[in-house]
């Protein structure tokens, strides 16, 4: 299936697996790559060291293009950047808004730029300083998310910009697929759907516990670092949520202690991004470094399978996901679906259907 996103990258079909922190690695990415879709290499919780490691550990496994995901506010964004150019990845992608000056710096070296945004401006902002596609996230997805829904903000962003937009926020399936086609899409962009697989490295258990989720089951909450995160709600999002300022200093600088051993990070540097993670918000210090420290969070479930210590980012799809396929059994049924979908559209000038006898409803 072609079209202004495939070709744009290079991919056989025009479906993302989103650059996951902790969930995107090499094995998934690879094997999401050689499935024919565009997988996202998660760097934030990298070091720069570990980036280039795992970019070409992605390169060992496939000869398909692959992205990047690169916090655009990092205090080594520039570094990272420079990686990526020296080892011919093809896109970067990035959570939050890239300076023109990064998009100049990419794009001078042939490097695909596609931020992801949450609203119709930001998507106006980033194409007007040389973005070549955006990823549109409604509220139905997983992580930082928004209020808007994809179904609503999908559309607004097709109509204001003139380059590739792919749909992210509740797509699992090729019946989704069809839907972002039709609003104007030209791919959908996927995270929990590509983190419930057999090749995603994440823990069975944990895994288990997202497979058990109903949709009521995915909540979102401000009480992790301060902006709205949409999770599974697990004993330790009602804890956080009912913590009292003390506790939650305790508990953010503990965790920070955590990350700083991790990541090589400094206090001040880390203290740096988690302000710059505030976006204007009136966030408390406890905030401030959770923002810093939310990686740990999340590791404690993605890699180390504590779901009582840690988080899980989950879109709302996670209610209505029941098996783990592998990448490639994945982008096959995604495919099939869509143009069995597709083929049983009315094709366009067909006579319409037989009314139907008076008083009798039709969906």
């Amino acid at each position: 299936m072609e079209t202004s996103f495939t070709r744009l990258v290079g991919v056989r079909y025009p479906i993302v697996q989103t650059g996951m922190g902790w969930v995107a690695g090499p094995r998934l990415v690879s094997a999401t790559a050689n499935a024919g879709a565009l997988g996202i290499l998660a760097s934030a919780t990298m070091t720069p060291g570990r980036l280039r490691e795992a970019v070409r550990e992605v390169k060992s496994r496939t000869d398909a293009p692959f992205g990047v995901n690169l916090r655009a506010d990092a205090g080594d964004a520039g570094d990272r950047v420079r990686i990526l150019v020296e080892e011919g990845v093809r896109v970067a992608s990035f959570a939050l808004a890239p300076s023109r000056e990064l998009i100049a710096e990419l794009k001078a070296a042939g490097v695909v730029v596609v931020p992801s945004v949450g609203a119709r401006r930001h998507a106006e902002k980033v194409t007007a300083w040389g973005a070549d596609a955006v990823i549109v996230q409604g509220g139905e997805g997983g992580g930082h998310t928004g209020e808007v829904a994809t179904s609503v903000l999908l559309p607004q962003v097709v109509d204001a910009v003139g380059v590739p937009v792919v749909a992210a926020g509740g797509f699992h399936d090729g019946r989704g697929l069809v839907a972002a086609l039709a609003y104007g899409a030209a791919g959908v962009a996927m995270g929990t759907r590509f983190l419930l697989t057999s090749d995603s490295t994440v823990p069975d258990a944990v895994k288990a516990r997202y497979l058990a989720a109903a949709v009521g089951d995915v909540t979102v909450t401000t009480a992790v670092d301060g902006l709205p995160h949409r999770m599974l709600r697990t004993d330790l999002v009602d804890s956080l949520e009912g913590a009292g300022r003390t506790a939650s200093l305790v508990r953010a600088l503990r965790r920070a202690a955590g990350l700083r051993r991790v990541s090589g990070l400094s206090w001040s540097r880390m203290m740096r991004d988690g302000l710059a993670m505030r976006h204007g918000r009136d966030l408390t210090w406890s905030q401030v470094l959770l923002a810093a420290n939310a990686p740990m969070l999340l590791k404690a479930s993605m890699v180390d399978g504590r779901t009582d210590l840690g988080v899980m980012a989950a879109g709302q799809v996670a209610g209505v996901i029941e098996d783990l396929p592998s990448c490639a059994e994945l982008v096959e049924r995604v495919m099939a679906q869509a143009h069995a979908t597709l083929h049983a559209l009315p094709a366009p000038g067909a006579p319409a259907p037989e009314a139907p006898p008076s008083g009798a409803m039709t969906l």
